[in-house]
């Protein structure tokens, strides 16, 4: 028996152009690729099969595709529970989850509740614990008050004094030098560091002037990703690697950190994405977001309900959210809208600018009593009742 060659193979599947879209042929080629001794007559039963299974796969033409899928999210999401904190491995993240999560996702919100970054590191710095600690240090944000004992405001002296806390400015790799040279960026008075303690002398100042400086000091950023309050490093048993959590989110400033590694670095915050690596990641980032909400969960939900939504928040390269203010909120139809939210106002404005409500949506045709374009309904039948068919099978006017 003649078995295929590896071009023979990629030409046999390639015939099937038609059948079916790149991307299933080049899986079907991979994975052919790695079985040995294939014949043509295999090859045709294993690309008949797969084309029957895609065929089964599509959807039928006039199908409610959007209701479906809205039906598919939201009958499980009455399941879901409305406040869950937990981050598998780590104990002491707290991270949204449930449907409060699910609806930060669809409403595309700016600021997460909760947002959170998974940091994986490259070699060495993944291997070796002092240097994911380096790394660890360079992304946790330090203020003078997280390294401080006690910041107080001496009125008599005009002085603010900082006690120092040597244990925690050891841990996050800070010295008195630093924290001095910060210090005296501000211009704000004479710094000396006496005992352990920095002293800020401003006897030019305001007892108003003086405790806003005093809170400006306990915010003053030394070292960090500004947005990142804390860090966390695990160890992936799994990965045989050190792997950093953080509470917070700046994937810009800390894809930048030397040790990070760009390709596998994780973040809840999807207007970060967007903002940063595209339109495209985004999509992928609330496919993945909201398919990991759902199956922590434990629903089941074909991930092409939710790709269908992912897709149609991003389809004009914007993130819109799914509401009054994005995609409810701008569909072509006046009644659509109206009979969402905030009905009286859309309909004012909607006469005010003359607006034609042509009626080929769903909702539309259910408010004034038409048939839907759905289904059966997309069909228009026309007869001409002036032909007759005689018994001769003969067509008389």
């Amino acid at each position: 028996m003649a078995y295929l060659t590896k071009t023979q193979l990629e030409a046999l599947i390639n015939e099937r152009e038609e059948s079916f879209p790149k991307s299933i042929r080049s899986d079907i080629l991979t994975k052919l690729s790695g079985i040995p001794k294939l014949s043509k007559k295999a090859v045709n039963k294993i690309l008949d099969s797969v084309e029957d299974a895609y065929l089964r796969s599509l959807v039928e033409p006039g199908e409610a595709i959007g209701t479906v899928a809205a039906q598919s999210i939201g009958e499980p999401g009455t399941q879901m529970t409305l406040k869950t904190f937990h981050y598998a491995g780590v104990a002491e993240l707290n991270v949204t989850l449930g449907l409060p999560r699910l609806i930060e996702i669809l409403d595309a919100r700016k600021n997460p509740a909760s947002p959170f970054m998974t940091v994986y590191l490259e070699d060495p710095y993944s291997k070796e614990k002092e240097k994911a600690q380096k790394v660890q240090r360079m992304i946790e944000l330090s203020t003078v008050e997280s390294i401080s004992d006690d910041i107080t405001v001496d009125l008599a002296l005009m002085q603010i004094k900082i006690a120092l806390n040597d244990v925690l400015m050891e841990d996050k790799g800070i010295n008195p030098e630093l924290i001095i040279e910060k210090l005296s960026k501000l211009k704000k008075g004479e710094v000396n560091y006496v005992d352990n303690e920095i002293i800020i002398d401003s006897k030019d100042m305001t007892i108003d002037d003086i405790y806003k400086l005093n809170e400006k000091i306990r915010d003053l950023k030394l070292k960090g990703v500004k947005g990142i309050t804390r860090v966390i490093m695990s160890k992936d048993q799994e990965l045989d690697e050190w792997v950093l959590f953080t509470a917070g989110s700046n994937l810009p400033d800390v894809l930048s950190i030397p040790g990070v590694d760009p390709t596998r670095i994780k973040t809840n915050h999807i207007q970060e994405i967007r903002d940063t690596l595209g339109i495209e990641a985004t999509r992928q980032s609330i496919i993945d977001e909201a398919t990991a909400v759902l199956q922590e969960q434990g629903l089941d939900v074909d991930i092409r309900h939710i790709m269908l939504v992912a897709d149609i928040m991003t389809q004009d390269g914007n993130l819109r959210q799914i509401g009054r203010h994005g995609i409810s909120g701008e569909k072509e139809s006046v009644l659509a809208r109206a009979s969402f939210e905030v009905t009286v106002k859309h309909l004012l404005n909607s006469a005010a600018r003359g607006e034609c409500d042509k009626l080929r949506g769903i909702t539309e045709n259910v408010i004034i009593g038409q048939i839907i374009p759905l289904g059966t309904g997309t069909v228009d039948l026309i007869m001409w009742p002036g032909y007759q068919r005689n018994d001769k099978n003969e067509i008389d006017e």
